[in-house]
């Protein structure tokens, strides 16, 4: 597939350990974390962070780079600037593998267990002109329908950030009005804690989902491709 480093080739993330699944202590990390937002709290317990949570998030995001394309964690600070909370980090822990054409295959880890999807975060503009181009295409556009509903007929959810109302120019009764509202588009699906996610069988597991996610990423990559300017949100 385009854009998907070949089979083999060395993970980004160097000095990752393999992974061996993730331990009970990164679940009670974040529902401590959930009470205790502070960065006394954070700096007291960033040792059960780093072995609990980064380390094996990195090493599964490693394991499935040669399949999937280049591996990043996401950093643990929240961006406050502008924001109304001010807690200063994040309740949940992502990480990513990207094609060349900056789709996205997505895993995170929170109080509740793992969630794992794909898609297109934060469009920069001429990738979301592209998107809505292809979606309002006769062909594009219910190819893209199409896809979205198998994968919700096998359990994802379709998301993304969604504009309050129609994009200008577009009339109301478009039959694809919803798809052309998005700003960003993803599917995902939540697994809780399974056994599995404790062992080394939840690359497996991951594997699989993203594997499903294909089809969607493919529409990505053909008909939105990356950004002319490289997306700073994509490493936050």
């Amino acid at each position: 597939m385009k854009g998907v480093r070949p089979p083999g080739s060395p993970p980004r993330l160097g000095g990752v350990s393999q992974f061996t699944g993730f331990g009970a202590e990164a679940l009670s990390f974040y529902e401590e974390l959930e009470r205790d937002n502070t960065r006394e709290w954070w700096l007291a317990h960033k040792s059960t962070y780093d072995a609990a949570v980064r380390a094996p998030i990195a090493a599964l995001v490693a394991a499935l780079e040669p399949d999937f394309g280049p591996a990043h964690v996401f950093r643990p600070n929240r961006d406050v600037r502008f924001a109304a909370d001010k807690a200063p980090y994040k309740t949940h822990q992502g990480a990513y593998c990207a094609t060349e054409a900056k789709s996205y295959y997505y895993v995170h880890l929170d109080a509740d267990g793992l969630l794992v999807g794909a898609g297109g975060y934060h469009f920069a503009p001429d990738q979301l002109a592209r998107f809505r181009g292809a979606v309002d295409s006769d062909l594009a556009g219910p190819e893209l329908e199409s896809i979205l509903a198998t994968l919700e007929a096998q359990g994802f959810e379709a998301g993304g950030e969604l504009l309050k109302s129609r994009p200008r120019g577009i009339p109301a009764d478009h039959p694809r009005l919803g798809l052309l509202r998005h700003k960003s588009i993803t599917v995902r699906r939540g697994f809780g804690a399974p056994d599995w996610m404790f062992t080394p069988a939840a690359v497996a597991h991951v594997r699989g989902e993203w594997e499903a996610l294909r089809i969607f990423t493919g529409w990505l990559d053909q008909h939105v491709g990356p950004p002319e300017v490289e997306d700073r949100h994509a490493r936050r």
